[in-house]
């Protein structure tokens, strides 16, 4: 059986099309019965990812194909959650490198390509998209050859295998020229070329916990890959915890995965990818293995988080109006839960018993996390992320992102001069017909608000990816929001008749009929002070009519914040109050005349 089994991750940049590669797979593989209803993008799985278009969490799922077993590994692509992919790379023996036609390598391509060439793993690379306007394939396979060199990559790796594929309409070629409409010449590249998984079947067993869930029915569930032995359902084996101590158990459930499925077997042999149930506390990295000789296997290790945000009790006068868990006990427990399955996850206390320091890998990575938090009852307050620094002989360095921006050429002066400011080093530009890819090494507190600005400055028409790329000294300051804020000085309900009055002052970020608080963030304001205004006014009712006084009031539509934008907008004295149903932006401190003494 071992042989047989062929395990492979698909990585690539975001929105390079490898959910949508998994769907034709296993649309060619026939898992799917003839009469059976498909969704798109089947593997990603809850309700933020079909929402998004993205892949947050790593899934896995088998495919037969004639006398193969194919495991196969749908990763993220963003680089936030990068510790997703870091520790899947560790279950498989190859990686199908998918690449667009027409975009080439982008930025994540590199990080999860050095990640896989550095644990010695052989890609298979996959140009997708090939039906797309404008695809240059040849073009793009020469600037995968490149970034392979450019990452070391020996030999043996840079004698890739390529396949060209669109993933949409079905159907994989070897060769530009022939003719195919089927996924077989990528299947028949897998077979060949991916090495059947190592290890060795008669030493004791040895599973590497990669993934860890909770069914409600047989309670904590671990995956992972079986790097020696084999094991059977209902045997008895040995946890061996990060700190080297030893628990016994025995197996309750044993699950493997035919297509998306997990099924029932009864026994499992080296290199296939399992569930097992039986343990009530088990951690990623940990390893499990035959009772009488428990040795640990070696685990990867994880990037370090660069950015960190406060998650705070909320305090304001709405507090506990909309959520279900309000106290820090609820916070805490759903942060500690949180940490057993995010690996790239960070939780410390701080001085503040109602304030939690929670680090991830970047703003995206912990906004889901509080929108996560947030469908499930939760209502909470969340100050202005902060890029994490670190001391190095002495010296204080900080995180640096490579920055790509695609933008049409016309404004690409404004994309560079808007760069300067935030210490950004250009270190490269190349035409792509009409538009200009920017490539830019720039400090991670420069990113912070950047994605709004260049959307505003390019009429919505820049595309902008970054991922991490090293530290290095401290690069000066850089000027934060150049705008003030419009702060509500009472409670009560906004009017359409104040706010009309209010539309001069800046733009404002709710409309008419929306209950706000002393404190309360409303807007902008087109200076840089923060002015408190009254959104509450009435009209005063008389029996004087004059011309004038009864025009019509038209509103500007509200800028309505999502909860990234909001995170990117607040300042260092302001926050986010996140409940179920509203995202609200506030002052730390809410009463103006403690404000201005501060």
């Amino acid at each position: 059986m071992q042989e047989r089994i062929r395990n492979i991750a698909i990585i690539a940049h975001v929105d390079h099309g490898k959910t949508t590669l998994v769907d034709a797979m296993l649309k060619h593989a026939g898992v799917f019965r003839e009469n059976e209803a498909i969704t798109e993008r089947v593997m990603d799985s809850n309700d933020l990812e079909k929402e998004r278009g993205i892949t947050i969490l790593a899934k896995n799922l088998s495919v037969h194909h004639g006398r193969y077993k194919i495991n196969i590994v749908d990763t993220p692509g963003h680089a936030d959650f990068g510790g997703e992919v870091e520790r899947v790379l560790k279950m498989v023996d190859s990686v199908l490198l998918l690449v667009d036609a027409l975009d080439g390598p982008m930025p994540q391509t590199r990080f999860v390509l050095k990640k896989s060439l550095d644990l010695g793993l052989k890609p298979i690379v996959v140009i997708n998209k090939i039906d797309r306007p404008g695809a240059r394939a040849d073009e793009v396979v020469d600037m995968v050859f490149d970034l392979f060199c450019e990452l070391n990559a020996n030999d043996e790796q840079l004698d890739f295998p390529i396949v060209y594929t669109s993933a949409k309409l079905g159907f994989a070629k070897l060769d530009l020229a022939s003719e195919s409409n089927s996924m077989e010449p990528l299947f028949a590249v897998i077979e060949s070329n991916v090495h059947p998984p190592a290890g060795d079947s008669k030493a004791p067993f040895q599973l590497l916990v990669t993934n860890i869930d909770y069914n409600d029915y047989i309670g904590r569930i671990a995956t992972g890959r079986i790097f020696n032995g084999s094991v059977k359902a209902g045997e008895t084996v040995a946890l061996v915890r990060r700190d080297g101590s030893v628990v016994r158990s025995r197996i309750s459930k044993l699950l493997g995965y035919e297509g998306l499925k997990q099924v029932e077997i009864p026994e499992a042999c080296t290199g296939d990818i399992v569930t097992v149930a039986g343990f009530d506390e088990v951690g990623i990295g940990e390893t499990l293995a035959a009772a009488d000789t428990p040795v640990a296997l070696p685990y990867v290790s994880i990037d370090e988080p660069t950015i960190a945000m406060n998650f705070i009790v909320n305090s304001s006068p709405f507090a506990g109006k909309e959520g279900k868990f309000v106290t820090s006990r609820n916070i805490r427990d759903r942060l500690d839960k949180e940490l057993r399955t995010n690996v790239s996850l960070r939780v410390e206390d701080t001085g503040n018993a109602d304030t939690f320091k929670v680090s991830g890998r970047g703003e995206l990575h912990l906004s889901i996390l509080i929108e996560n938090m947030r469908r499930e009852g939760f209502e909470m307050a969340v100050s202005k992320p902060e890029v994490i620094m670190r001391e190095l002989d002495g010296k204080k360095m900080e995180p640096m992102e490579y920055l790509v921006v695609d933008v049409p050429s016309e404004f690409q002066g404004s994309i560079i001069e808007k760069m300067g400011p935030r210490k950004g080093e250009m270190t490269s530009m190349q035409p792509m017909g009409e538009t200009v890819r920017l490539e830019f090494i720039v400090p991670a507190r420069g990113l912070i608000g950047l994605r709004g600005e260049l959307l505003t400055e390019t009429r919505g028409t820049a595309v902008m990816t970054h991922t991490f790329h090293d530290y290095a000294p401290y690069k000066g300051d850089i000027p934060g929001r150049k705008n003030g804020v419009l702060i509500a000085m009472e409670n009560g309900e906004t009017t359409a008749y104040s706010l009309d009055a209010l539309q001069p002052r800046g733009i404002l970020f709710i409309g008419p009929g929306v209950e706000v608080y002393g404190g309360m963030i409303i807007g902008q304001h087109a200076k840089d002070n923060d002015l408190d205004v009254n959104p509450c006014k009435g009209k005063k009712l008389t029996n004087v009519r004059a011309s004038g006084s009864d025009d019509a009031i038209k509103l500007t539509p509200p800028r309505i914040l999502t909860l990234e934008q909001a995170l990117e907008f607040i300042d260092d004295d302001e926050l986010v109050e996140v409940t179920p149903q509203s995202i609200r932006l506030r002052k730390k401190e809410l009463d103006p005349n403690r404000r201005k003494r501060k």
